[in-house]
């Protein structure tokens, strides 16, 4: 059977693979358009392997919740616009969902665990969506967290999952007070909960750093340990979610916000997509030119 363009084009849109791939998967199973979309499928791990090198610091963050249980989760990819593929966006859902049901120990856990409506491990199920999407497709990191009937999750995700915050309050069950702290966790990217959660170590560096501006600024040393007490507090809201202005009301400490709800901050995590992935400069139209010459 002939491979027409209207061909390829018509498996690639129902498989989200690759022109070459798909070509391929035709000349593999005499033009048949389902056999090609299960050969696709199948050589899932096949593909994985050969994008394995391949850099992926693109995704998405995404956040599910169930009872008194959430999980905020990272899967990368290549491109940018590979997010908005309703199966990598199907894949979010679903991996969010085992998570939550099984609730690996760790990554390693999660890859290797049975998923029951696949029939297959969650890392084959992933390198099987590889062979459809045609990109390194990978779960990068999650964080399970729980809470009682008593406190609330807040989640936020920004800029369609690039950053995604997760946040744990007690005392309150008012999901609106929650989300507005998952909102300043996503956007201002407090390292600690209060002054008090961070180590003695780091204090005591910031401390001599300080003192030595302050020498070095010619101020009397017997006014230099205010000085640095002073300069502690600045140290402090930067890195403190308690101590730092509330992004919707500038005028309220974000301790000010959540103690008015009659709540606590117990815990919050902050995914940006790709942080700490260094990534590889490409001329994409050059790597485009590259398949087609395959």
């Amino acid at each position: 059977m002939a491979i027409t363009a209207k061909i390829l084009k018509e498996l690639s849109e129902k498989t989200g693979a690759g022109m070459m791939d798909c070509k391929k998967a035709l000349e593999e199973t005499n033009g048949d358009m389902e056999k090609a979309i299960d050969y696709l499928r199948e050589t899932g791990s096949a593909q994985a392997a050969k994008k394995a090198d391949r850099i992926a610091a693109e995704g998405s963050t995404y956040i599910a919740s169930e009872g008194n249980d959430a999980v905020l989760l990272e899967v990368n990819c290549e491109t940018d616009f590979v997010t908005k593929n309703e199966t990598f966006q199907k894949l979010l859902v679903e991996l969010g969902n085992h998570i939550l049901d099984k609730k690996p120990t760790d990554l390693e856990d999660a890859l290797n665990q049975e998923m029951e409506d696949k029939g297959q491990t969650v890392q084959k199920y992933i390198d099987s969506i590889v062979a459809t999407i045609g990109e390194k497709i990978e779960l990068r990191r999650f964080v399970i967290k729980s809470k009682s009937d008593e406190a609330v999750f807040g989640t936020y995700t920004h800029m369609g999952g690039r950053i995604g915050a997760l946040v744990v309050l007690d005392g309150t069950t008012d999901e609106a007070v929650a989300k507005d702290v998952a909102m300043h966790v996503a956007a201002v990217n407090p390292s600690y909960i209060s002054r008090e959660d961070v180590a003695e170590d780091e204090v005591n560096r910031e401390k001599e750093v300080l003192k030595t501006q302050a020498l070095n600024e010619g101020k009397p040393e017997k006014i230099v340990e205010k000085m640095v007490e002073g300069r502690l507090g600045k140290f402090f809201e930067e890195i403190c979610l308690l101590e730092q202005d509330f992004v919707k009301d500038p005028d309220l400490k974000v301790k000010q916000f959540v103690s008015n709800a009659n709540a606590t901050v117990n815990s919050f995590v902050r995914y940006e997509v790709g942080e700490g992935i260094e990534k590889r400069e490409e001329n994409f139209a050059d790597e485009v030119m590259s398949q087609m010459k395959k």
